[in-house]
């Protein structure tokens, strides 16, 4: 090894520039070392942290690979093959991990504890040396300095052994710190390459020992193992190759047959609707009220499961129960200047839910098929088979005619109307029931090639053609709270005012006018026939009820669109599970056959008010009948007393208001 270039200890007591000179070369080559020494440390700082990391990853992949077998998969069986490979694979790798443990603990023994004593105890030793010698020095300079300002004149013995006694000291300290610190700047020539050598010398070991257990560990069994294992994963990748290529040749076939798809509204002559469906899924728009006037509208995943719909979120795991569709009603319906919009309605009428489909064939098919599982259709073995027989009977049994107008225009009003008599169940008539009605056959109440009205033609007279018109009557806006208006309405003098909003489903020519059955048939019929041929769309009207007629109002110009002379409303019901949906029956005189009377039935939508409309009609019929009793009374010439008018006048206080009692006339009614 060359010689090493030191500083002159011999000559630290003279202290001449050209020691301090050269002291401050070697006062630069500290500092540069001590950098140097700093990143090497650095680095090898991190080998060790490495090896460390190392260390602790291969005994966490030794760990987890042991307990894959206590793992469950959602898609992966209990593969044995797989189990005891990891299981092989685990074994070594724990020893593997018992090996870079050793390496770990070697490299902190022998590379990185030379370095951090070299860095940490030699080097500083350096910088306290230093600022020593500089503190000693300086004290040297201020003694010689008050040593030289001493005065020749007047010599003072004790202030000139003070500051002799102080050189001395001074210079003493100076000369003892410098040598001190010339021979570890010496030193730090040969500890320098000690530092540098002897953690490279042990990291170089450390790795020989860790090669050595390596080899050791890796026999040749393990080795045949590793060849069989690579054998395998080759085989792996070329199943996977294989399979990748397949299903890239379903993704472009399924691009170019999709392509039509991506759509939104696809094109109906390629893609036909189907209308036997009993089961259908996809995603719908689903109309929530957020306030009185205001609604939001949320995207979900909809399907029909048996008798249920069901709507499922993204991200969910299972679906969540909207409605019971047996038995309910589904219908199109306008929404906030929305397409496809479509409601359904529970079978209690309770429960109501606005959907949008995203095309015109889904916002087909979900009305078809919501229309197929309420009649539970669903529960046969062959469900679309039935579903096709059922909806081509309805298709042969209803066709729909918008000839609504002239079909108005042929009823005339009956000359005489029936007796009263009580409503039960939402249901009345003005014949007496017969129990053997209930019995009659489909085709005894409705004929099976009935055209079907879906419209209402408006404006319209007021009067049918049968009734004479008073002057300035026809297509007069009518009030309907009874409010004059300059010209005193015909309804004006009626007791009874009561307005509903409804909206006009279908009418339809029956056979038979003695049983709410004909009632019943005639919805299921229009429901039907409106599904089948895609008539979805509803007038909205309101109802006037009066003691002389029904009156349906253009809710916006109320203007009289039809109006229904009261003695001829002869049978009204609500339907029996759905109570939003009432129809009532009208006699009229001429129809397929002149000199005959005709029987129409009209169906109506309301807003949950069904039954209050039937009992709005039937109180209408009582106080009908009791003001012709009276007026019957009166054309007699039959005088009453004024108890006998107390008592009429209570029978209709009692009709109006339900009195039981009446204290002006002390009887019971």
């Amino acid at each position: 090894m060359p010689g090493i270039d030191k500083l002159p200890i011999e000559e630290t007591l003279e202290d001449s520039p050209q020691t301090r000179s050269l002291l401050g070369v070697f006062e630069e080559d500290a500092a540069a070392i001590s950098n140097y020494i700093n990143q090497l440390f650095q680095a090898m700082h991190r080998i060790y942290d490495a090896q460390n990391e190392l260390s602790a990853a291969t005994h966490l992949t030794s760990k987890l690979l042991k307990e894959y077998e206590k793992q469950r998969f959602p898609l992966g069986g209990d593969d044995e093959v797989m189990t005891s490979t990891l299981q092989q694979f685990a074994k070594v790798i724990d020893e593997l991990s018992s090996c870079h443990a050793v390496l770990s603990t070697q490299l902190a023994d022998a590379m990185m504890f030379p370095i951090t004593q070299f860095k940490e105890r030699d080097l500083k030793e350096i910088l306290t040396l230093k600022e020593v010698f500089q503190i000693a020095s300086n004290d040297h300079d201020a003694a010689i300095t008050r040593y030289s300002r001493l005065s020749k004149r007047r010599e003072n013995e004790k202030i000139k052994a003070e500051v002799t006694e102080d050189v001395y000291t001074s210079r003493k300290k100076q000369h003892q710190t410098m040598m001190h610190y010339f021979c570890a700047l010496n030193s730090l020539q040969y500890k320098k390459k000690i530092a540098m050598l002897e953690p490279l010398l042990g990291y170089m070991q450390a790795q020989i020992s860790f090669f050595k257990m390596g080899s050791e560990n890796l026999t040749e069994q393990l080795e045949e193992f590793l060849t069989n294992i690579g054998t395998s994963v080759q085989n792996v990748r070329r199943e996977m190759e294989c399979e990748v290529e397949n299903m890239q040749q379903t993704i472009e076939d399924l691009e170019v047959a999709s392509d039509p798809l991506y759509l939104p509204d696809p094109d109906p002559t390629k893609f036909p609707v189907h209308r036997n469906l009993t089961r259908k899924a996809g995603y719908l728009n689903a109309r929530n009220k957020t306030g009185l006037v205001s609604s939001s509208w949320e995207r979900q995943f909809y399907f029909t499961q048996g008798g249920n719909l069901m709507s499922q979120a993204r991200g969910d795991v299972a679906g969540g129960l909207v409605m019971d569709i047996d038995n309910c009603s589904v219908m199109a319906v306008d929404c906030e200047d929305r397409r496809y919009c479509f409601q359904i309605t529970s079978f209690d009428g309770k429960k109501s839910s606005i959907l949008q489909a995203e095309s015109k064939k889904d916002y087909e098919e979900w009305i078809c098929t919501i229309n197929n599982i309420s009649k539970q259709i669903y529960l046969s073995e062959n469900p679309e088979e039935i579903a096709a027989r059922v909806n081509q009977s309805a298709l042969e049994a209803v066709t729909p005619s918008p000839s609504f107008q002239q079909r108005h225009e042929s009823m005339r009003p009956a000359v005489q109307s029936r007796p009263p008599a009580a409503r039960t169940s939402s249901t009345g008539s003005l014949g007496s029931e017969s129990a053997a009605l209930s019995a009659l056959s489909l085709d005894s109440l409705v004929a099976p090639d009935t055209p079907i009205q879906f419209d209402i033609i408006s404006p319209v007279s007021e009067d049918l053609p049968g009734q004479a018109k008073s002057s300035g009557q026809s297509g007069r806006r009518t009030n309907p709270f009874g409010e004059s208006g300059g010209s005193k309405s015909e309804t004006e003098d009626s007791i009874l005012h009561q307005l509903f909003i409804v909206r006009f489903l279908g009418s339809m020519e029956v056979k038979s006018d003695e049983s709410p059955d004909v009632v019943y048939e005639t919805m299921r019929q229009i429901l039907a026939a409106r599904a089948i041929h895609n008539v979805f769309r509803m007038t909205e009207s309101h109802l006037l009820v009066t003691c002389d007629c029904l009156k349906l109002i253009d809710p916006q110009t109320q203007v009289t669109r039809l109006r229904f002379p009261l003695p001829n409303v002869v049978l009204y019901a609500t339907h029996q599970e759905n109570k939003r949906l009432f129809g009532f029956v009208l006699r009229t005189s001429g129809g397929r056959v002149e000199s005959r009377q005709t029987s129409i039935c009209y169906i109506f939508e309301s807003n949950n008010e069904g039954e209050k409309i039937c009992d709005s009609v039937g109180l209408a019929k009582q106080i009908a009948f009791h003001a012709e009793l009276v007026r019957i009374f009166l054309g007699r010439g039959i005088l009453l007393n004024g108890r006998e008018r107390v008592y009429l006048i209570c029978v209709i206080r009692y009709i109006l208001q339900g009195a039981f009692r009446c204290s002006n006339c002390c009887g019971i009614l």
